[in-house]
């Protein structure tokens, strides 16, 4: 069985028919005879081409927790998706911490005056302890999480630590690793007492831009949102009207819907608006396990892991 691996990350794998393929190129006609695609950082054009070609193609493993490129490529129905929930847990917490802190803390606004060789003041030397009407800290700060999946599992109790109050908003309500979670309804009954929101929604039909206007306006003026997820799961230009018009205190966006972010939007030149480069992922920490796991059990006949439904 004739296993494609991408070049684009180094896997640790001994098998005995696997062959690593260029990401960035179609694949090479004597290698359409594979049955099994492991896909990290595809271009959709690549992915629309393997889609066509591989004739024999019967399972597709994405090391991306979100499998929305891989499903609008336009492989058979037959053929099996699995995703890489799990494997980027760690390091998007870790983007998504620095980006909560970094905006507490003014970072954003300490770079800008380091820059200019300015030494601001006003940022540091003695602060209020408590500053209610502004977003300054995670302590007794109000936290909610819009999409509680794997990530926000190992994000929320660290945010707990530093002094948050977590709550999670998934498609059903309950409790999910020790943490309230409410539905999409509760929204407008929750958000006023917010102080950040944070999304890592996936990218689906029911999530286009359903962080809008309407939610935005739920907020209190010195809230903050955070988008980790999926670019389009927000309504940018609502996001960048409310920033601008002060209706919310700032935002820190790792995804956009179009990428890279053009030149000429109008995120870059807003100080309270903090941009990185979808650089919260980018290491699939686990993937030789969820390979070799997936591919004993795809061996086997057994169900695999992550599936994704289409």
């Amino acid at each position: 069985m004739k296993v494609l691996l991408p070049d684009s990350v180094e896997l640790d794998l001994t098998l005995d028919d696997a062959v690593i393929y260029e990401v960035g190129k179609p694949i090479p006609d004597q290698h359409l005879d594979a049955e099994v695609l492991v896909v990290w950082g595809n271009p959709s054009g690549m992915l629309a081409d393997a889609a066509r070609r591989l004739k024999s193609l019967r399972w597709v493993q994405t090391l991306a927790a979100g499998p929305d490129a891989v499903v609008q490529a336009g492989f058979a129905p037959d053929v099996a998706i699995t995703c890489g929930i799990g494997l980027h847990d760690q390091t998007v917490t870790e983007h998504t911490l620095a980006m909560v802190l970094a905006a507490a803390r003014r970072l954003h606004l300490l770079v800008r005056a380091q820059i200019g060789h300015r030494w601001a003041e006003e940022l540091g030397g003695i602060q209020p302890v408590r500053e209610p009407a502004l977003f300054r800290t995670l302590r007794d700060a109000n936290v909610v999480i819009w999409g509680f999946g794997g990530i926000a599992a190992t994000l929320a109790p660290i945010l707990t630590t530093l002094g948050a109050k977590v709550t999670g908003v998934a498609r059903s309500a309950g409790e999910r690793h020790g943490f309230p979670v409410v539905t999409a309804a509760d929204l407008p009954d929750l958000l006023p007492a917010t102080d950040l929101l944070i999304s890592i929604l996936p990218a689906t039909p029911e999530t286009v831009r359903v962080i809008n206007a309407d939610v935005l306006a739920h907020l209190q003026p010195h809230a903050w949102v955070v988008n980790v997820g999926r670019g389009s799961t927000l309504d940018e230009a609502a996001l960048l009207n409310a920033v601008r018009s002060r209706r919310i205190a700032g935002a820190a966006l790792d995804v956009f819907e179009t990428e890279p972010l053009p030149i000429d939007a109008g995120f870059w030149d807003e100080p309270n608006i903090i941009i990185t480069p979808h650089a919260a992922g980018g290491r699939p920490i686990g993937a030789e396990s969820l390979i070799t796991e997936n591919l004993a059990a795809f061996t086997e006949g057994r169900p695999l892991r992550n599936p994704v439904a289409r």
